[in-house]
């Protein structure tokens, strides 16, 4: 079976041809849990993305930045945004938008830690590693006392969820790995495990978002 971070960067790659790609997160049972679009990330900015970027007043660390759209549109803005991502592909894409990015997990030590006035775990990142307290754990150790975590849930209606999945490009599938999803519902107690209290939520264009600060 093909690496998650292959497929993913692939489907990067093909993004904005004549045909589009598509990706499925699916469990290990095949239930769809996510239908993504590679070329949202490669493209422009998404409809619901000025919502995170007004929040967004000081130093920002963007985790799974993907190809940089939301770092880029922050530069332009004259914030100091940085990207990190674990796909060396979207990396690069990300640097041919004339933006700062790195490749490095975001559970490696990470540039100017505790200082970062906003992280983003948009488009579904807050499932990074499979498990969101622990990611929110880590997002709070790298802002400071005042500082945000911006986060996307899952659409009004859905529930949480943790579990390997694999990916599907409608030609293969990915070798299994953790992801998870937290929904509208959840997010007060998945902050409070994690040491946050939710400031605030607010949907745009279909999508859900919580601004979380350090309890």
């Amino acid at each position: 079976m093909t690496a998650p971070l292959a497929m993913y960067g692939a489907a990067l790659r093909r993004a904005g041809a004549a045909w589009t790609p598509r990706l499925q997160v699916r469990g290990l049972d095949g239930t769809l849990l996510v239908d993504v679009q590679p070329a949202h990330w490669t493209g422009g900015l998404r409809p619901g993305d000025q919502g995170l970027l007004d929040r967004c007043h000081g130093p920002t660390l963007d985790v799974g930045c993907g190809p940089g759209r939301l770092v880029a549109a922050l530069t332009a803005r004259g914030r100091f945004a940085v990207g990190v991502d674990v796909s060396a592909e979207a990396v690069r894409q990300a640097r041919r938008r004339g933006v700062t990015a790195r490749c490095r997990d975001v559970f490696d030590r990470m540039p100017d830690e505790g200082t970062w006035r906003h992280v983003l775990l948009a488009d579904g990142n807050i499932g990074i590693g499979g498990d969101p307290v622990r990611l929110l754990r880590r997002a709070t150790s790298l802002v400071g006392d005042r500082g945000t975590v911006l986060a996307e849930l899952l659409p009004l209606g859905e529930r949480s969820w943790a579990t390997e999945v694999v990916l599907h490009d409608g030609e293969r599938q990915s070798r299994a790995f953790p992801w998870a999803g937290v929904a509208l519902s959840d997010v007060v107690d998945v902050a409070g495990a994690a040491g946050l209290r939710v400031l605030e939520t607010w949907t745009e264009a279909q999508r859900w978002f919580a601004n979380l600060t350090p309890a």
